[in-house]
């Protein structure tokens, strides 16, 4: 298929870079002179070549990326620098949050809040679904750029340095008092509470960083 052919290269020659939100399919429809149909049927098709993800409600966003990209810096970026980061962006991303998320933001993030409850102690199952939510509330802030940025946290997350500190760090006690802690941040987030929220997350990740130390120190 033609369009599914130009959409492919634009994504593989750069012109669409890892994460960035692709252009409506009514936009698409209009550029290409095609139906949102077969524009539909593209990113179906790109999708399954695992180049684009689609979200439901949000649009969707390229998730192809060359060797040289978050790859290197994952491979470079320890968990506890992650966790610095995140400690860096979170607190301001939950405040836009709360101040810019709509009725349908907080049902979603309602449902990853119980998706992760639902986790049982798992710990594969349960960092699925804490991606999800910290993202989520991303999505929520409304801001390009900060989704963007979420994105390639959430990518160095998926990175073999983290699934090998999983196991240590996820034990089920663990996982039932972090979904204890988002649970909060999601009332504090959909009660508008915004200084609540901003002291929840970061508590939160202090607790996590904490964590981490502990299972290198037990390690070492």
């Amino acid at each position: 298929m033609w369009v599914t052919t130009q959409l492919r290269r634009a994504i593989l020659d750069g012109r669409y870079v890892h994460g960035e939100k692709l252009p409506a399919e009514r936009q698409f429809a209009v550029a290409f002179g095609a139906s949102r149909a077969t524009i539909r049927a593209a990113l179906v098709r790109l999708e399954g070549e695992r180049l684009v993800t689609r979200r439901l409600g949000s649009g969707t966003f390229v998730s192809f990326q060359s060797r040289n990209d978050a790859d290197d810096f994952a491979e470079m970026t320890g968990p506890l620098e992650l966790i610095d980061v995140r400690l860096g962006i979170e607190p301001t991303m939950v405040r836009l949050a709360v101040l810019n998320a709509t009725a349908r933001d907080i049902e979603r993030i309602a449902s990853t809040v119980g998706r992760m409850e639902e986790s049982s102690g798992d710990p594969q199952t349960f960092t699925l679904w804490d991606k999800e939510f910290h993202q989520l509330i991303c999505e929520a802030t409304r801001n390009p750029l900060l989704q963007w940025m979420y994105r390639q946290i959430n990518a160095v997350r998926n990175h073999k340095q983290w699934d090998a500190m999983k196991d240590k760090v996820l034990t089920p006690a663990r996982i039932a008092e972090y979904n204890e802690q988002h649970l909060s941040i999601f009332e504090a987030i959909s009660s508008r509470d915004v200084e609540s929220a901003v002291a929840l997350v970061t508590a939160h990740l202090h607790l996590a960083r904490r964590q981490l130390l502990g299972a290198n120190t037990a390690g070492s």
